[in-house]
């Protein structure tokens, strides 16, 4: 793709981004297991499988309470608190995401309302920020691969290992590796900015990426299901918990922490300033924030929860233990608005795009 093809691409994203209206998204009703008193309204990126024991552990303490879950794409979510628009009538007393660093920007902006408890104060440091958002998983951004179709000298355990690789074997990788569409998904997005900050391989893992026509997909669902399928040999940047759940589940799937750095997001939570069901809110929030709530996470969800006194598989403790090098997590603050100040996100979506192109992992 040249520059100028590149350049124009970029501006029909974000144009696209800036215009967006969010889809109805997939809406699931958790009636409360006694009579209802009260109805919760969640608008969240997290799948419905991960959070669904989440909410009914939450029932059995709460059983007045009605759960209305909304599951969004994460610049569906962003949209949506920024118009102030509704789905079905309503709009959300909590919202979880995530896109951490458009999670940050609704809060800078005076989306969220402030919440302090023993809860949040138990939380490590990093993942509070002033009482407001908060941090309840530790995910790890990972490289996934089918270790059936996968020959095992090829499997990559480092960023450099990736970029030789795709080097020295371009056409037998070209179309076959996949990664997020960073114009469409946040969480791509923001592991990509991250990536930039962090790597000194970002600009020559970009040009692989490119030599070898990477396809691109807005979740991690939609890139393990062709990575087990065997039409994709390689992911980046994929979701850890995801991975691991379907590898629990006894898909042929294989995930690395690549030992050069392994990224961590943290899932952000907020109140709305305008919940029309604030005490629920603080009620739920507390609640996955506690160890009752952590230990569900962890056992029923799945997720990486982000307790330090929890130890065992998808905890941080764990995390920290098995990889073999520095684990980073993804701090809440300022350092997030840096990408998504306008100029900086249209420049950095128009070398990413003229770089890597825009094929999507459905392309004949």
């Amino acid at each position: 793709m040249s520059r100028r093809s590149g350049i124009l691409a970029a501006l029909v994203v974000l144009l696209s981004f800036a215009r967006a209206s969010a889809m109805d998204g997939a809406e699931t009703t958790f009636p409360a297991p006694e009579a209802e008193t009260v109805q919760l309204v969640l608008f969240s990126t997290t799948d419905l499988v991960a959070m669904r024991p989440i909410i009914e552990n939450y029932q059995r303490e709460n059983p007045d309470t009605t759960v209305r879950y909304f599951e969004l794409l994460t610049t569906e979510v962003y949209n949506l608190i920024r118009e102030n628009r509704a789905l079905e009538g309503l709009r959300p007393d909590l919202i979880i995401s995530t896109a951490m660093d458009m999670q940050f920007k609704l809060v800078n902006d005076g989306y969220a309302l402030r919440h302090e408890s023993p809860e949040t104060a138990r939380i490590p440091q990093w993942a509070n920020w002033r009482n407001e958002a908060f941090g309840f998983t530790f995910e790890p951004a990972v490289i996934v691969y089918n270790p059936k179709v996968l020959p095992p000298e090829d499997i990559p355990s480092t960023r450099f290992d990736l970029v030789r690789l795709l080097r020295e074997k371009a056409d037998a990788y070209r179309g076959r590796v996949v990664s997020y569409d960073i114009a469409k998904s946040g969480a791509g997005y923001l592991f990509a900015t991250q990536d930039a900050l962090q790597a000194h391989t970002y600009g020559r893992l970009l040009e692989s990426f490119g030599r070898t026509a990477i396809r691109l997909a807005n979740t991690t669902g939609e890139m393990l299901d062709a990575i087990e399928s065997g039409e994709i040999l390689i992911g980046y940047n994929l979701l850890g918990s995801y991975t691991r759940f379907r590898i629990l589940r006894g898909a042929q799937l294989a995930m690395i922490l690549p030992s050069d750095y392994t990224l961590v997001m943290s899932r952000i939570a907020f109140i709305h300033r305008d919940a029309s069901h604030k005490d629920a809110a603080r009620s739920f929030l507390d609640y996955l924030l506690s160890l009752p709530g952590q230990e569900v996470l962890a056992r029923e969800s799945h997720l990486y929860a982000i307790r330090p006194e929890l130890d065992g598989p998808t905890t941080a403790a764990e995390l920290h233990r098995v990889a073999d090098g520095p684990v980073r997590p993804i701090r809440l603050g300022t350092g997030l608005l840096v990408y998504l100040d306008k100029l900086k996100r249209h420049r950095f979506l128009v070398d990413w795009s003229s770089t890597v192109g825009s094929l999507p992992v459905d392309a004949k």
